[in-house]
């Protein structure tokens, strides 16, 4: 999906000039026809140009369906709000894959019961087995019992319940 689905609350990110000039003219380089605005198609082809990938039909209709509707597509303010927001979720992303990679110390692609209690005892080592257990447990894959890396495992985390920092 465009934005986190687990909840998380990606932190506060800042473009810096060169970037924010990149999305301005890729704004400008969409807008067929100096419009002022991106039309649906036009948002997706700037979608591809900054992430690579094309969005779904949710995707440009979540994303249409929060432009004001008195304009006819996505003004530049709008289209730059919108572009952070995606860049501070990417950047998110790629911090939990970071710190999962980090535990997962056997690249398979999930953690196990002894993976997870290994890492918590190197990270937060005062906190209670029971603690760790409480935490594994709604994350883990009923079949499996273990882990597998989803974008939404660190939920706990998201919320400033826990603190953790990569090994």
């Amino acid at each position: 999906m465009f934005f986190s689905e687990a909840g998380a609350r990606p932190r506060t990110w800042e473009a810096s000039p060169s970037e924010h000039r990149k999305w301005v003219e890729v704004f400008k380089a969409c807008d067929e026809d100096n419009k002022g605005y991106l039309s649906r198609e036009d948002f997706k082809v700037a979608v591809v140009m900054l992430f690579g990938y094309k969005p779904s039909k949710i995707e440009a209709d979540s994303i249409m369906s929060s432009v004001n509707p008195n304009t006819s597509g996505i003004l530049l303010e709008e289209f730059l709000s919108i572009v952070r927001k995606k860049k501070e979720v990417q950047l998110h992303r790629n911090e939990i894959r970071h710190i999962f990679t980090a535990f997962d110390r056997h690249y398979r692609g999930y953690l196990t019961l002894e993976d997870f209690k290994k890492a918590f005892r190197q990270v937060a080592p005062k906190l209670s087995e029971r603690t760790v257990l409480d935490v594994f447990r709604p994350a883990i894959s009923p079949v499996w019992l273990q882990i597998p890396f989803v974008l939404g495992w660190l939920n706990p985390w998201s919320f400033g319940q826990c603190s953790v920092s990569a090994p």
